[in-house]
């Protein structure tokens, strides 16, 4: 049932507004039942034709999602930028408001308590994610996403930002990693994880003129700054949802750094081959070919990177399927090893 007028006094809660929007009541037309998501950021109500993104009054290094007005900034943040690359699916921002009577609404009259993206609803088996799972992935998938994303960087206008700043992101982060990674505490293997920090290492003093020249060159542009399997749907024609839309900063990219995370992902999940064939399909059509050595680079950044987040879920609170996050960051560290392998074409390998 809807919560009562008398439960909610002046500004409602974050858990009196989840108990409402998880109530099929507040829906039109009524659902039959709500799924109800939680992440990090979020609450996400799914009714079987929409979805509710509620964010979370939260604030942290990389995000404020403090205030009603910040909220709402990012909610509309959110439906614009994830326009570029699914139009059809993300419909606006819906307030959530209070009633007269005190009853939380999603129309009619009242104060506005909150904002949230509201969204068409996809077909989960239609992930890229999922599809993989059951290995229902078929070249022309593939191909149809590879012109989407083609479509999408080459309208993209270059930013300006400079080599150093660029430079100093990748350093910045990895800073980040090698406490983490080399953390006794969080269960890798510290020879390994040594191992693979020194790899990365060597491959950024390598990289570095190349990747000054990819800056010079005008090849940075404001991506998606998430690309991964989950948030592809191989529907007609495919959508791609969730970008991240709380740091400009990390939506900076170069598009084949943004193509090695995805192929990073799909590897992770079994799917070797998605990558090289994302490459060359995305390098053909944007007349783009970076040295393998920055292919290889970006690889080994976002693995490590990878394992990273996976070992700070064990630091959490309350860590959600606990049994889960070491093994996926050996995996990733096993993936940053093969950086080299992974990113160089069949016959050249």
């Amino acid at each position: 049932m809807q919560t009562r007028a008398a439960d909610l006094q002046g500004t409602p809660t974050l858990e009196q507004k989840v108990r409402s929007l998880a109530d099929p009541a507040i829906h039109a037309p009524l659902p039959a039942t709500i799924e109800t998501v939680e992440t990090h950021m979020s609450w996400v109500f799914l009714t079987g034709e929409r979805v509710f993104k509620l964010k979370k009054p939260i604030r942290e290094d990389f995000l404020d999602f403090s205030t009603l007005d910040k909220r709402a900034r990012m909610v509309a943040q959110e439906v614009r930028l994830n326009r570029r690359l699914a139009r059809d699916v993300y419909l606006g921002a819906r307030a959530l408001r209070m009633a007269p009577g005190g009853e939380l609404t999603l129309s009619g009259a009242g104060r506005i308590v909150d904002w949230l993206v509201e969204m068409r609803q996809l077909p989960a088996d239609r992930t890229l994610s999922a599809m993989i799972a059951r290995d229902g992935v078929k070249p022309g998938d593939i191909r149809r996403v590879a012109d989407a994303l083609s479509l999408f960087y080459r309208a993209l206008p270059s930013e300006r930002l400079s080599a150093s700043d660029y430079i100093d992101r990748f350093e910045a982060q990895h800073a980040r990693t090698c406490a983490v990674l080399a953390d006794p505490a969080l269960g890798l293997d510290p020879e390994r994880a040594a191992g693979a920090l020194r790899g990365f290492d060597r491959a950024l003093k390598a990289v570095r003129p190349a990747l000054r020249a990819r800056v010079d060159a005008g090849r940075i542009v404001e991506g998606h700054g998430d690309l991964r399997p989950e948030h592809v749907f191989l529907t007609a024609p495919p959508a791609i949802i969730d970008c991240l839309e709380f740091n400009r900063a990390l939506r900076m990219v170069d598009p084949f750094d943004e193509i090695a995370f995805l192929g990073l992902e799909c590897a992770q999940k079994g799917a070797h081959w998605i990558y090289g064939a994302l490459h060359d399909l995305v390098s053909t059509a944007l007349a783009d070919a970076p040295p393998h050595a920055v292919l290889a680079f970006y690889w080994r950044y976002r693995a490590l990177l990878r394992a990273r987040l996976a070992l700070l879920h064990r630091t959490e609170a309350v860590v959600r399927t606990p049994h889960r996050w070491l093994p996926l960051a050996r995996r990733y560290l096993a993936l940053a090893d093969q950086a080299d392998l992974r990113t160089r074409r069949p016959e050249d390998r």
